[in-house]
């Protein structure tokens, strides 16, 4: 019996002590490293209302205050000077040169002879015509006189008027082959070399020499598509040519309708006055056209955020990084003009960008204007 009673009593002691080493601190109510009124529980709010136990430190950040700025936005483009007019003289009859009036690098006015073709067959066939129509116009007279007496039948008469009209569209025919022979200058202009003689036989496929117009001439350039909607007919340029040292200057006159899609460029043209030929076709030039934006925002490039949906910049707003969706324009080597999402005085967050997110708390260091 007494040794039951010891049995009980070691169990009992082995089990109250379990129960006292198991238990949690707070149970104890030991001081633990947990315990004092400093110690946030799980559900405890900070003074702010949130969980002090998720709550993050601020993120420390640079800004950049917005503000307008002039901006002198320059695009520089090389180009090619293009003749006003260009053809190549070619005649248009086949036949041997009787006439040449080309002196190689001399100016000719419009209208003005360049070639003539022998045309002595056109001319006997026309001459032989010029017989047949007023022979026929003499018959003529004779059947009307004939056919008011009755003499002859109406028939008979209209065959004859007939035959005049046949006639003269026939001689129609020979003058305008006649006009073929002659070759004449269509514009104003200087004659290149020339590739033929007096005396040579020619025909249509035959290029007798070039007739250019250099004054004025053509200046074609292009430039990058994002400038596109900035550059009008009539805005002016100015351009230099390699070993001169005076600048020209031009007005657009044409912009083509399309974008490259190869080179991403819009192509323009410019005419520019040329008195002194100084400026001749197939030159290099440099051009520079002043865009003539006076204010605008821009932004430290850096501060760009690139989305899905477009382009995205943190401003600092009540202490926090708040997103915003903006627009952009001309890009400069640092900074890209902003047209709309911000305004002047807007603090731009641009540092510390990847590890924000939208209202994550910021602490500013330092502000660059």
């Amino acid at each position: 019996m007494r040794t039951y009673l010891i049995i009980i009593a070691v169990v009992a002691v082995l089990v109250l002590g379990k129960i006292f080493l198991f238990k949690k601190p707070e149970e104890k109510g030991g001081g633990g490293p947990s315990a004092g009124p400093s110690a946030g529980k799980p559900g405890e709010k900070g003074k702010d209302g949130k969980d002090m136990k998720n709550a993050s430190p601020p993120v420390g950040v640079n800004v950049f205050v917005v503000k307008l700025e002039s901006l002198d936005n320059v695009v520089t483009s090389s180009g090619t000077i293009f003749p006003n007019e260009e053809i190549e003289l070619r005649a248009e009859a086949s036949g041997r040169i009787t006439t040449l009036n080309i002196k190689e690098g001399s100016r000719v006015a419009a209208g003005q002879l360049i070639a003539k073709i022998k045309d002595t067959d056109l001319q006997a066939q026309l001459k032989k015509l010029n017989f047949d129509v007023e022979l026929a116009k003499q018959t003529e007279a004779r059947q009307k006189k004939l056919l008011d007496i009755n003499a002859i039948s109406k028939e008979e008469y209209e065959v004859t008027a007939n035959k005049i009209n046949t006639l003269n569209a026939d001689k129609e025919l020979i003058e305008a082959n006649l006009e073929k022979t002659v070759l004449k200058a269509p514009f104003s202009g200087k004659i290149g070399l020339k590739n033929v003689s007096e005396g040579a036989y020619v025909t249509p496929t035959t290029s007798l020499a070039t007739l250019v117009q250099t004054n004025p001439v053509k200046i074609d350039f292009t430039v990058p598509e994002k400038y596109s909607t900035l550059i009008k007919v009539g805005r002016g340029v100015k351009f230099e040519v390699e070993g001169q040292p005076d600048a020209y200057y031009a007005n657009v006159v044409a912009i083509d309708p399309k974008i490259d899609p190869n080179l991403r460029t819009l192509k323009l043209r410019a005419l520019a006055k040329n008195p002194a030929d100084k400026l001749v076709p197939g030159m290099f030039v440099r051009v520079t056209v002043d865009l003539d934006i006076a204010k605008a925002i821009m932004i430290p490039t850096e501060a760009i955020v690139p989305i899905l949906k477009g382009k995205k910049v943190y401003v600092v707003r009540d202490g926090k990084a708040n997103e915003i969706m903006v627009e952009t324009g001309l890009r400069t080597d640092k900074k890209i003009q902003v047209t709309s999402g911000l305004s002047a005085g807007d603090s731009l967050i641009v540092s510390g960008i990847m590890a924000l997110k939208k209202d994550s708390p910021v602490k500013v260091k330092g502000a660059n204007k």
